[in-house]
């Protein structure tokens, strides 16, 4: 694989501008992925045990109107639709992401076991502090670097190779759940609201959701953006990647901090919410190419898309009973990985 992409690599780092159509494409790309976002913005708000007009929808985001449809847009549909929006943008970013340091096309939050680290410390905070809900964010980036650190360097052996890497966060993985089940068991009495976010739900998110994950995603998506270029280099390999005076070591450490807060942020407030990193760059690789100045908006735009409207089928698909998206996203996303693990391995 790596043979393969080399070329598009080489000219993605070391020509500075896209000429002629394959550029005019990308962005249309771009666009198109924008409009897919904003359609599956407008029918995750619109749809749900009571449809509302489009025209309302408007109406109510500009303040204009009043009633039991601005109430249930205002306080109920918007602020889910917008976690989701943000989630889905930090998790395909932190997808993308580890692809590109790892050099690993397996790589994702949730099943190299950075989301398990961000779980399991989020849990904690649940479970045995109660009242330090604040702090639920701050531990669970915490416990996903932990999670890196100790992926990267059980991997390591004279360089990093892919199926090391993806063997050492399966049994990362399953330490940390294992850790995670020893602490519903101990505290069974207030497990109740501990479930929903571990097999990663939007069911009840509302404005102050919205407040905890916004930032995280502006500071995020600037970050990974400032840093395509490196993300670029690195694809071509350690030697190379030195050879044109990238510090390749930090690099890996500043960009793997960047992909754990991402994926941190968004597991503090939706809870375990697996393959959307998975799934999502690889479309996007697919369609925009490995040049990561398009391929990471091209991630954060469809991941926000993939996350809106997944939960608008999750909640709408089984009414009245609502799935959680998490289990929607294990449907779609273990397949992928398999065809994946065959394709790569």
């Amino acid at each position: 694989m790596g043979d393969e992409r080399e070329p598009e690599l080489n000219r993605a780092v070391l020509v500075p501008h896209l000429h002629g159509w394959r550029l005019y494409r990308r962005f249309f790309v771009l666009f198109l992925f924008a409009a897919l976002a904003v359609a599956g913005f407008f029918i995750s708000v619109m749809l749900g045990s009571v449809q509302i007009p489009l025209e309302e929808i408007w109406q109510a985001i500009c303040g204009s109107t009043s009633g039991i449809h601005e109430q249930i847009i205002m306080n109920i549909r918007l602020p889910r639709t917008i976690v989701a929006a943000l989630v889905g943008i930090n998790l395909a970013l932190s997808g993308a992401i580890l692809q590109a340091i790892m050099k690993n096309p397996l790589a994702d939050p949730h099943i190299i076991g950075i989301s398990s680290g961000a779980g399991l410390m989020g849990i904690l905070v649940m479970l045995v502090f109660p009242g330090y809900e604040y702090l639920v964010t701050p531990a669970a980036f915490v416990g996903a670097m932990g999670a890196a650190v100790c992926i990267y360097a059980l991997a390591w052996k004279n360089g990093i190779r892919p199926v090391r890497i993806i063997l050492a966060g399966v049994a990362v993985s399953a330490f940390l759940g294992a850790g995670i089940s020893a602490l519903m068991i101990f505290y069974s009495d207030r497990v109740h609201g501990a479930l929903m976010w571990m097999v990663g739900g939007l069911a009840a998110r509302s404005w102050p959701h919205v407040a905890i994950i916004y930032p995280y995603t502006i500071l995020g998506v600037l970050l990974a953006f400032l840093g395509a270029r490196q993300l670029n280099i690195l694809q071509l390999g350690d030697e190379i990647a030195k050879g044109l005076g990238l510090r390749v070591e930090l690099t890996r450490i500043v960009m793997t901090a960047i992909a754990a807060m991402l994926a941190a942020s968004s597991v503090s407030v939706v809870g375990l919410l697996g393959f959307v990193g998975l799934i999502v760059p690889h479309a996007a690789r697919l369609i925009l190419g490995s040049d990561y100045r398009f391929l990471l908006p091209g991630a954060a735009i469809l991941g926000a898309a993939v996350v809106m409207l997944s939960d608008t089928f999750a909640r709408t698909a089984f009414a009245p009973t609502e799935l959680p998206v998490g289990i929607l996203m294990a449907v779609l996303g273990a397949p992928f990985f398999l065809f994946l693990l065959r394709r790569e391995l």
